[in-house]
Parts: structure tokens; C-alpha cells; sequence
């Protein structure tokens, strides 16, 4: 049996989006499932739009997702005289012709089609010029383009993984440009040449690439190359099942990284958009998906994508993780929302970093969560405020849990709680009379891990500052 050789292809005229990365994805597994190959394929040909910065980007995606290749990546745009020999050999045999119709007289042509609401394809004016023409035409110095010579008649028929038997008339195709009159060959031609000199034996991609099937389908058969076997992935759907784009939130695989999601996580939500394994798993290793992955639990319908799932399971991802290692992923990230870690305490950070594992799902929510802990400049959550004003007495119990805390030495958790349930114990009043405002004051909400880790961390000096300050709040508030 032939070895499996894929490839995942991209064109750098952007970012790598999760479409784009899914479909690397899908590519990767099934390659190491079958223990075959896993080509990257820069598609750059179209010098225009296509940038380094977005090749760099490209590359650095699917480092961050973990993928990696065996062999490339390999660049089209360094590739261009092996296009170029491969169209003047199908050139040779009759499969393609040169075609020296203008751009004026081709605007024309599809003007009136569009007129004639007709299929928008070239009328073969130049398919059949007498060789003596065709040389007459050169010597005066007349551009022209190499045009594939479809059939007239017939299919093009070919059975997809994914979508089953797929059908296309050969006469609504048209005979397509391989190569332009400025030499530079074009899309199709390309991943056709390329697919059958890196011997690609399954094409995987997004279903939007369906159409150009046929006309590869036609340029193998003019190379006298093996046709790849075929499954066109369905698309991704935002929620409201538009077609996912960015004002569904993310628009690149990076945006995750910066919205301090873990590659392992986007990894393990990307394989299952779209595929089933056959089993009730959610949290897979890459070790179990490579076991269980087949193009047959590729979803025949288009994913939708979930955001709260995909925070769900980063959440999940976190805490599975040693907490030295969460520590780690938390201080790589702290410099991108403006927080120095070497600024602080190791020992310091890892305490406060620890206490909000079990609260958060991304690195973000983490770094948002801890924002008290860097600085005084918080708002008090209006529902907070509301809540503890609704109780009464709020600035006469910030003042003697201040009086209390201003004579505290041991500011260890065990010694604060001893502290302030003595304090409600002496005042008759529940704790959490006390514990409300002062986590509010302290935190700026409700909400956060136990209050007396919070205090310890916060140390005594931040305590009474924001104690004081809420107490002017609330004075102001309630005079």
C-alpha cells in the first residue's frame, strides 16, 4: 500500500485563520495515523498580495499549535521554472494553447455574457489558430497567456471522502489560464504541478475549494500524474451560522495566543469542530487523537463555533496542568498586558497566581482577575456597592475591621480569619457583614478567592489604604 503524503498549503496573503488551522490540523492527524508524511506548502505565487510578514505569521501559528512537518515548507514562488517547464510540456502535447486575446476584448465578451446572464467563461476564440497564425502572431511581438484545453463535452467526475460523488460539466469550466502572459503561472496550475511532484496522495481542505477539483483533476490527467483521493472539509459557522469571520471575535490563530488560550486547548477544540471519534472523550491527548482519527468521522455539515466551549475546556486544560507550569504559562503572559513579573516576588506571584486557578479559563481572565494586586486604580462593581449599602453600617464596619488589621502582626490567612470572626463575634454580627465590604474594598468586587489569602497578599499597608478609601466612598455615599 502507498504511503500517505499530504500537505497543507496556505497562501500568505494573511493571517492564518481557525479554518486555515483546522484544516492543518485534519492533514497532521491523519498523517501521523497512517504513518505517512506531512508536507507545508507555501502558496506565494501571487506576488501582489502575498508578504513575509504573513508567511512569518503563518509559520508561527502552526509552531504555536504544535504541528510539525516533515518536510518544506516549501515556497511556490521558488518553484516557478518547474511551473513553467511543466506548462510548455503540456503545451507540446496539445493540452494547453496560446490564447492572444486582449484584455479589451475579453472585458467585452464577459460585458455581454453578463448581459446575456450566461456562464462567464472564455469563448475559445484562440483554441483552434492555424499554427501559421499562432507564429504570426509571435513574431509581431502579441502577448498572450497559455489557455488548458477543456473538453467540450463529458464530466469531470471525481468521489470525495467527505462530500461522495461530485460531478462538474466539462463545458461550463471553460479552458482556464495556466499561465500568464507576464509568465507567473496561476493558482490551480500550481497546486496541480506541485501535488503530482511532492507525489501528494490525499488532498484534504475546506469544501470552498471544491470547485477548483475539476480543473486539477484535468491537469493531472494532461501530466500523466496520478489523480490524489479527495475530502473537502465543511466550513466553519459562527453562531448566528454566517460564515465565521472576525466580528465573531478572534480572526487569527495568534488572537488565541493573545487571548491567553493554550495551544494544547485551541488543539483539542480544532479536532473536534467537525470531527467525531467514535467515542465520548472531550479531553483527548494528541496521543489519542492520532489513535482514533479517520477522514469517515469528518462531519458531512458544517461546525458551528462555540467560544464558551472552547473557554470551557482551556479552563479544564489549566487545571490540569502542575501548578509550576500554570505559574510559567501565567508570568510568560503578564508582559503582554503590561505587567513586569520581575518587578515582584516569585514567591509572592506564584501564591496569588495559585489562588485563582480554580476561578479562571484563560491566562486572561487570570491576568484580569489579579489586577487588584498591582494596582489601586479599580472601580467598585456598581451591583457590589448596591449589595452592601443595602445592609447598612458599611463605613462603621470598614472602620473597626481598619482598627483591627492596624494592630495585627501576624498577617498569615489562619491569623486574619481568628482575627475578624473575634471581630463578629464582639460586634454580634454575622461574618459576612464584615467580609462583604471589605472584600469590595479591597478588590473592587464581590467575588475573588477566600478573603484572608486576599488580605495576606495584599500585605497590611494595601489593606488599610483601601479600607480608608472606602471608607471616604462610602461616606460620600451615604453621609
Amino acid at each position: 500500500m502507498e504511503k500517505v503524503r499530504v500537505r497543507f498549503a496556505p497562501s500568505p496573503t494573511g493571517y492564518l485563520h481557525i479554518g486555515g488551522a483546522r484544516t492543518a490540523l485534519f492533514n497532521w492527524l491523519f498523517a501521523r495515523n497512517m504513518g505517512g508524511t506531512f508536507i507545508l506548502r507555501i502558496e506565494d505565487t501571487d506576488i501582489d498580495r502575498s508578504t513575509k510578514e504573513a508567511t512569518r505569521q503563518i509559520l508561527e501559528s502552526i509552531q504555536w499549535l504544535g504541528l510539525t512537518w516533515d518536510e518544506g515548507p516549501y515556497y511556490q514562488s521558488q518553484r516557478l521554472e518547474l511551473y513553467r517547464k511543466k506548462a510548455r510540456e503540456i503545451l507540446e502535447t496539445g493540452a494547453a494553447y496560446k490564447c492572444f486575446c486582449s484584455r479589451e476584448r475579453l472585458d467585452a465578451m464577459r460585458k455581454r455574457v453578463e448581459k446575456e446572464k450566461g456562464a462567464i467563461i472564455y469563448d475559445g476564440a484562440c483554441r483552434d489558430l492555424p499554427p501559421d497564425v499562432v507564429a504570426a502572431k509571435e513574431s509581431a511581438g502579441e502577448s498572450y497567456v497559455l489557455r488548458f484545453r477543456v473538453p467540450t463535452s463529458g464530466e469531470t467526475v471525481f468521489q470525495d471522502a467527505i462530500a461522495k460523488e461530485v460531478r462538474f460539466e466539462n463545458a461550463l469550466l471553460g479552458d482556464f489560464v495556466i499561465l500568464r502572459a507576464d509568465g507567473h503561472p496561476t493558482y490551480n496550475f500550481c497546486a496541480a504541478v506541485d501535488d503530482s511532484d511532492m507525489r501528494i496522495t490525499d488532498v484534504i481542505r475546506a469544501a470552498d475549494h471544491i470547485s477548483n477539483t475539476p480543473r486539477q483533476i484535468l491537469i493531472y490527467h494532461a501530466l500523466k500524474a496520478p489523480v490524489p483521493r479527495f475530502a473537502h472539509v465543511p466550513l466553519i459557522l459562527g453562531p448566528d451560522k454566517a460564515k465565521l469571520s472576525k466580528r465573531h471575535g478572534a480572526a487569527s490563530v495568534m488572537d488565541y495566543a493573545e487571548q491567553g488560550f493554550l495551544p494544547e486547548a485551541v488543539f483539542n477544540f480544532l479536532a473536534l469542530l467537525g470531527w467525531s471519534p467514535g467515542h465520548d472523550e472531550e479531553i483527548m491527548t494528541k496521543e489519542r487523537m492520532i489513535e482514533t482519527f479517520s477522514i469517515s468521522g469528518i462531519n458531512r455539515v458544517n461546525a458551528v463555533f462555540d467560544i464558551e466551549k472552547l473557554r470551557w475546556m482551556n479552563g479544564v486544560y489549566l487545571r490540569s496542568l502542575p501548578r509550576d507550569k500554570v505559574v510559567q504559562h501565567v508570568l510568560d503572559y503578564m508582559p503582554s498586558r503590561g505587567i513586569d513579573p520581575a518587578h515582584y516576588d516569585s514567591a509572592w506571584l506564584k501564591g496569588i497566581i495559585t489562588l485563582e486557578i480554580e476561578r479562571v479559563r484563560t491566562l486572561q481572565e487570570m491576568v484580569e482577575h489579579l489586577h487588584y494586586y498591582f494596582s489601586d486604580d479599580f472601580q467598585y462593581a456598581e451591583d457590589g456597592v448596591k449589595k452592601v449599602l443595602k445592609k447598612g453600617g458599611v463605613s462603621e464596619s470598614l472602620q473597626s475591621v481598619r482598627e483591627i488589621l492596624l494592630a495585627q502582626e501576624d498577617f498569615s490567612p489562619a491569623a486574619l480569619e481568628g482575627a475578624i470572626h473575634r471581630l463578629a463575634e464582639a460586634r454580634k454580627v454575622a461574618l459576612g457583614m464584615l467580609a462583604q465590604p471589605v472584600r469590595l474594598a479591597l478588590t473592587g468586587g464581590l467575588a475573588s478567592p477566600g478573603l484572608f489569602d486576599v488580605m495576606h497578599y495584599l500585605g497590611k499597608e494595601m489593606c488599610l489604604r483601601r479600607i480608608d478609601r472606602a471608607i471616604a466612598f462610602f461616606k460620600e455615599k451615604n453621609p
